[in-house]
């Protein structure tokens, strides 16, 4: 019980700190959308099975070249989304990618790399739940990253994480 005391508090401070870098007008809030430029389009059926959802050998691979907004470089920012966990323990996590929904990465293909954010916290945070969306705040970087699970065409140094309310 003092565990999850101690988890809630950190959670509102950590919510306090991200509403107030955004409202400060220090952290623009950002939606999946605003990842891709305006004016690209990409195929109808990206991520998603052509055919037969049970068959990975119709699934219809993201354009890896899919365009970044590069003007979001080194802008602190939220972003809602989903946890995939690469680095950490029970207790915290200290590197993840961000998705803009549950099982992205996880399922095959993952999503085009404007649409996955690399997300490190120095000293890590704790995730109680992957299933639940969280909102993080921390400086974009428009930087690519590639591990075992996707190409990731975005990178955030995380300063906060919260609930998110969809």
């Amino acid at each position: 019980m003092k565990r999850h005391s101690l988890l809630f508090t950190f959670f509102a401070l950590i919510t306090l700190l991200s509403n107030q870098l955004f409202a400060n007008g220090k952290a623009k809030e950002l939606y999946w959308e605003d990842l891709i430029p305006k004016g690209y389009s990409s195929s109808p059926v990206e991520g998603q099975a052509a055919h037969n959802e049970n068959s990975e050998a119709n699934w219809v691979q993201p354009d890896l070249n899919a365009p970044i907004v590069k003007e979001l470089n080194n802008t602190m920012v939220t972003l809602p989304g989903f946890v995939v966990p690469l680095e950490g323990d029970d207790q915290v996590i200290t590197e993840f990618l961000l998705v803009p929904y549950f099982g992205a990465c996880i399922h095959v293909p993952p999503p085009p790399p404007n649409q996955i954010v690399h997300v490190t916290f120095k000293d890590g945070v704790p995730i109680e739940s992957l299933y639940d969306a969280i909102s993080v705040t921390g400086k974009m970087k428009t930087e690519s990253w590639e591990g075992e699970l996707a190409k990731v065409g975005y990178r955030i140094e995380g300063v906060g994480v919260a609930p998110f309310d969809l």
